[in-house]
């Protein structure tokens, strides 16, 4: 199980430089100011010729690749609540990293966030015993008579 944790702890800090990194090259992409094609265009182009925004898509599939290898070696049921931890870390970039006011009641809700996680990872150390799985049956023997 730590291995699982390890690399859930990588992928969410990939997961929370990603947003970081998005914040910034959105905004220096800036808002559509009208609907329209040309408008459209522009921000597009902008986006894909911003570094920010790139490397934020880039740590966001990191992030993914990170999420893909444990969904594939632990019940869903189990990782996907302790990905919410990555709000925590995300919470904690956007008040140190993009200086953020960060109020309160968002604290206690990070609070309890971790106290939700807590409970999951306490609940994978008290699961049951899986019941042992029976003997494939052998197949029966060819006869040979023939």
């Amino acid at each position: 199980m730590f291995k699982l944790l390890a690399i859930l702890l990588v992928g969410l800090v990939f997961e929370a430089v990603g947003v970081v990194f998005l914040s910034k090259g959105l905004k220096e992409v800036g808002e559509m100011q009208q609907i329209n094609v040309a408008e459209i265009v522009r921000v597009v182009k902008a986006g894909l010729t911003n570094p920010r925004l790139l490397l934020g898509v880039f740590f966001e599939a990191l992030f993914f690749g990170c999420l893909l290898v444990l969904m594939a070696r632990s019940d869903i049921s189990f990782i996907w609540p302790l990905t919410s931890l990555g709000f925590v870390l995300t919470t904690l970039a956007a008040r140190f990293v993009l200086h953020e006011r960060v109020v309160t009641t968002r604290w206690l809700g990070v609070c309890c966030i971790v106290l939700g996680a807590g409970l999951i990872t306490w609940t994978e150390h008290h699961k049951p015993a899986a019941a042992p799985q029976p003997a494939p049956l052998d197949p029966p023997p060819a006869d040979s008579a023939r």
